[in-house]
């Protein structure tokens, strides 16, 4: 190429919507998308109800790297890693020698799944599933996990958002998900007690069983047959086939700490999306916006138009309206638009056997949205709570 391109590191959502909202507004520019992976366009979302579904790791890919390359007018490079990023020459060097020039680089690179440190023989089966690979190797264990045979029971570590959405999504397949937390109720951060309560209550009459107050201390093959042994920090043992932990993620910022970069939880920038480093972006699971570091599909969405505009000569400053979560839950929908950070305030509830509306207000003026939980029937009003609450970033 002989026009610096717009090099993007990261082929998920957030990486290929900035190509292709960059692509709609420019038809020239060179664009590069490094992938570590096979590059294809999928929804990491997707991955968490997949069973359900009764869908596999191929058929979760929409489009293939070169569609993908074709669809946007793009270059895209699948198992490619990145080993260096030289700011000053604005160049990124790939483990096999090439080096790429950049007129400015949008760094996509996600975040990693937390790993807690544990004992036993069998740590290395405890898996975690954040890309696609991940699913492929969690759908093949759970076909031969137990001895050979389908995986009947699957401890999950988390009893955060998508420990509770896998444990549902494993109940469509007949198999018991016991969730192990170290809190005392599921999305304690995210839900008051009622509705935790309730949506526990919804997962257990499912089939899903809940251990609080413990955490995992030791994984071992059982002596005695196939399976595992599960030690709880409590001194109680549980069987299982096999272990999913879900207990979070940490925004993939190696790679810019390394160049020199400022981070901090995620990788900083400021409204506009940039980093400390001249002509360096970040977006997605790996950018901290503003203090808010957000690993959902709708910031990520409303990061991509509002860089591809500055990308392309109109600085734009990143809006995040209010942005409801949808818990992919079907055993006991629920959508939840958390208050701000530190808001001070309480939870008014109004529940009946079919629905759950929850406000959180502040004791200054009651009358102003915060914050809301919908569950059951009561999610269908989403659109509506959604225009009363607060703007993140206005």
């Amino acid at each position: 190429m002989s026009e610096a391109a717009v090099v993007i590191i990261g082929s998920g959502l957030a990486g290929y919507n900035v190509a292709r909202e960059l692509r709609k507004l420019d038809a020239q520019v060179p664009i590069v998308v490094i992938s570590r992976d096979q590059a294809g366009f999928y929804s990491k979302p997707m991955l968490s109800n997949a069973l359900a579904g009764k869908k596999t790791a191929a058929t979760l890919v929409m489009k293939a790297a070169d569609k993908m390359a074709s669809e946007i007018q793009a270059q895209v490079l699948p198992h490619s890693i990145v080993s260096q990023i030289d700011t000053q020459a604005q160049t990124v060097t790939l483990t096999g020698g090439q080096v790429i020039t950049y007129r400015d680089l949008v760094l996509a690179t996600g975040a990693d799944p937390i790993r807690i440190p544990l004992e036993g023989d069998a740590v290395k089966q405890v898996l975690s599933v954040n890309d696609l690979e991940d699913f492929a190797l969690f759908a093949e264990a759970l076909d031969t996990a137990a001895g050979g045979q389908p995986a009947r029971k699957v401890a999950i570590l988390g009893a955060g958002l998508i420990g509770c959405e896998f444990a549902n999504d494993l109940l469509a397949r007949s198999i018991e998900p016991t969730v192990i937390d170290l809190s005392d109720r599921v999305l304690n951060r995210l839900l008051p007690p009622v509705a935790s309560a309730r949506l526990q209550s919804s997962l257990e009459q499912a089939g899903a069983r809940f251990r609080f107050g413990v955490g995992l201390q030791r994984v071992d093959r059982r002596a005695d047959g196939p399976g595992l042994t599960l030690t709880l920090s409590d001194g109680s043992t549980l069987e299982a086939d096999l272990v999913l932990s879900a207990i979070g993620l940490r925004p993939r910022a190696a790679l810019a700490t390394v160049a020199g970069i400022q981070v901090n939880r995620g990788i900083v920038v400021n409204r506009q999306l940039a980093t400390s480093a001249p002509h360096i972006y970040a977006v997605g699971d790996c950018a901290e916006v503003d203090g808010l570091n957000l690993p959902y599909v709708l910031p990520l969405m409303t990061q991509a138009r509002a860089l591809a505009a500055t990308l392309t000569g109109k600085p734009t400053d990143v809006v995040y309206p209010a942005m409801p979560v949808v818990v992919k839950t079907p055993a006991q929908p629920t959508v939840i638009c958390p208050p701000p950070a530190g808001a001070a305030g309480d939870w008014q509830v109004n529940e009946t056997d079919d629905a759950l509306e929850a406000r959180f207000t502040s004791p200054a003026d009651p009358a102003q949205l915060l914050g809301f939980v919908l569950q059951g029937k009561a999610v269908s009003q989403r659109q509506a709570w959604a225009a009363q609450a607060p703007a993140l970033l206005s």
